[in-house]
């Protein structure tokens, strides 16, 4: 019998809807039955592609007796927090504050009130059963005790998560961040720190910035370093592009299994930055396959994109991706086949479980053709195994990180059909997500949900926007940011020049959550930092940028700490540092098509660039802008004054270097 879940929207709500646990959804009618019925409330958060959420539903939420159990002494609520970050944030901060730790699924235990009192992750079954007796019982017997308790924690946490006092954006600071990051540098396999290890997108987008703003040659040595192993790794999918969560391991041999749109999107910019940088050869590759990755397997039929892959195909986690020697063998014979076991490190002992291997690409093949065919071959096979579920939700903030790096990635490589998807994603979000003048956080199958944006919606759409306006020259994307972006200040805002994570206007929890850290992805503050020094520089508003640095400001206290956490706000404060150049191509033809290459190739960590006719209507970079003697020209600005224009490759390229 189908419980509450079956009319939501979340895929993984929905993989719970046939539980005999009577779920229902967030909402003040799940805590007006708790006050009825006077129990505590269980609040389960999880996501789609989580192998643990996976394990504790098989073993626990669809057991009988567990079921019993909650539905007679608790009202159970589940949280997708991909569509509620709000929910999640406020408390897995119970969680981390009272175990040390944190992860998914999230098991809190709350009052009627919604004070978190008891909390953890993942409980096997009779562990689980243990904690309901006890919470029970203690409910039963010491109310008074356990709600006195809930508030302390509630009213602890309020005072403890105050963010850090803000910092200086100047370059001591950020030189000083290369500087602790290299204490923290695994120098043998890349990365930061030790298992389980994750890709530090943002991180690695900041070192490249700093390298080409100082010349700091560290910086470059642990982009590079990192870079390339990532793409080397198990991690990566070696046969159809796409990387996964994170190594579970510091050599990054053994994936957690799951894709997440997020993380490919954060990746194919950062190996965009890497092939600018470089001209790296499997830069270039990595970014035609991450492209490719998320276009086959990710888009939706409405223009968007899905959220992830599942880690787990037919309930076992790998299944799809993981080879022994003798499945290659029988897809590509026993000569080619023992030829790629031995290219792609796929052993007898195996580097997974059960005998298999994920599969890595330590060197490069001496024939690539071959390998090509050998991809081809073994990715034909691969499709005849279970395949991992598709999270199809349509996430704003994610969506946002996708068109810009599409957008980005395919005006420097010169992919339009890349733009085009970009495009293509950008209306369908704004057409869906845009409910009476704000921003919706999710939709799937063009059905809007109905939780409100929170503040790295805003800002990762709003620069994904931005970065589609400098790909293409269309004014529409410029004025969708601005309208995005200046409600999103007012609303949003904190004394301090930061951001909070929720509007001024959202739904009461124990705390407003607040992050200055970028974790697996820019966090709010630092998103919408992001994009108003974007949008300053594109339209030659000060006002606008010295908005976004006090806001950087505001996160960049927590990098002096850890600049592991703090890497987009660090990438932020180094555009501020470096700019803004801005770029101005006018003209049409091969000239104005070079010029354009060129200035896309900057490495400048503050540049914008703008292509189209002189005085294009909304466009403010192109004002006053005229061709030079009739032909095509480009115009080099740093921070609004401008040099002489140039009609040259040559003299562009000295002009970029002088910026």
């Amino acid at each position: 019998m189908t419980n509450r879940l079956g009319a939501a929207t979340s895929p993984y709500l929905l993989q719970h809807r046939d539980n005999p646990v009577d779920w229902q959804e967030w909402g003040p009618e799940a805590f007006e039955e708790a006050r009825r019925r006077n129990v505590p409330v269980l609040l389960s958060v999880g996501y789609a592609a989580c192998h643990w959420c996976h394990v504790m539903a098989h073993e626990s939420f669809e057991d009988d007796e567990v079921a019993a159990a909650l539905n007679a002494h608790f009202v159970s609520v589940k949280v997708d927090r991909e569509e509620r970050p709000d929910i999640d944030a406020v408390y897995m901060s119970a969680v981390t504050a009272t175990t040390g730790h944190g992860g998914w699924p999230m098991t809190v235990f709350l009052t009627p009130e919604g004070d978190p009192f008891y909390a953890g992750t993942y409980f096997p079954r009779e562990h689980f059963l243990q904690v309901l007796t006890a919470l029970d019982d203690a409910w039963r017997t010491r109310e008074a005790e356990v709600r006195q308790s809930g508030r302390h924690i509630a009213t602890a946490l309020c005072d403890a998560l105050a963010p850090p006092p803000a910092a200086t954006v100047d370059t001591t600071a950020l030189d000083r961040a290369v500087t602790t990051l290299a204490s923290q540098f695994d120098s043998r396999a890349g990365g930061f720190g030790r298992a389980p290890k994750f890709p530090p997108s943002m991180v690695l987008e900041f070192l490249l910035r700093h390298h080409a703003r100082s010349g700091d040659d560290l910086s470059a040595r642990m982009a590079d370093r990192t870079l390339e192993a990532m793409a080397r790794s198990g991690m990566y999918d070696q046969l159809a592009g796409g990387f996964a969560r994170y190594s579970v391991d510091a050599d990054w041999v053994v994936p957690h299994f799951e894709k997440m749109l997020y993380d490919n999107a954060l990746l194919l910019r950062a190996y965009t930055s890497w092939w600018r940088a470089t001209g790296s050869a499997l830069a270039h590759r990595v970014v035609e396959e991450l492209a490719e990755f998320v276009l086959r397997d990710l888009s939706t039929a409405e223009g968007g994109f899905a959220s992830s892959l599942d880690a787990d195909a037919a309930g076992v986690e790998g299944l799809t991706y993981a080879w022994t020697p003798a499945q290659l063998e029988q897809v590509l014979g026993a000569s080619e086949g023992a030829r790629a076991a031995e290219l792609l490190v796929v052993t007898d002992a195996g580097t997974f479980e059960h005998g298999a291997s994920t599969l890595q690409l330590p060197v490069d093949p001496d024939d690539r053709a071959w390998f090509d065919a050998v991809r081809q071959r073994l990715v034909a096979a691969r499709a005849t195994r279970p395949q991992p579920g598709r999270d199809d939700k349509v996430v704003t903030s994610w969506n946002g990180l996708t068109i810009a790096a599409l957008a980005g990635a395919g005006a420097v490589l010169g992919r339009d059909e890349w733009v085009t998807a970009a495009e293509r994603c950008a209306s369908h979000v704004l057409a869906v997500h845009v409910v009476d003048g704000r921003l919706r956080r999710a939709s799937r199958s063009g059905v809007v949900g109905r939780a409100e944006a929170v503040a790295d919606d805003y800002g990762n759409l709003a620069e994904g926007l931005l970065a589609l306006h400098q790909a293409t020259g269309d004014a529409r994307w410029l004025r969708e940011a601005e309208g995005l972006l200046h409600p999103a200040v007012d609303r949003f805002g904190a004394d301090d020049g930061g951001f909070h994570d929720t509007a001024d206007d959202a739904e009461t929890l124990y705390l407003r959550p607040r992050s200055a850290a970028d974790n697996a992805e820019p966090s709010g503050q630092s998103a919408l930092a992001g994009a108003l020094v974007t949008l300053g520089a594109l339209t030659g508003d000060t006002s606008v940028i010295d908005r976004g640095r006090r806001a950087t400001e505001a996160g960049l206290g927590l990098a002096a700490r850890d600049p592991r956490f703090a890497g987009w706000s660090l990438a932020v404060a180094e555009a501020i540092a470096a700019g803004p150049v801005q770029v101005a191509v006018v003209g049409e033809g091969p000239q104005a098509d070079e010029l354009l290459s060129t200035a896309r190739r900057s490495t400048s960590p503050g540049a914008v660039v703008v292509a189209g006719s002189p005085d294009a209507d909304g466009i403010p970079l192109l004002a006053n802008r005229p061709l030079v003697q009739g032909s095509p020209a480009a115009y080099v600005c740093h921070g609004f004054v401008c040099d002489l224009p140039v009609t040259t490759v040559r003299d562009l390229e000295a002009a970029l270097a002088r910026a």
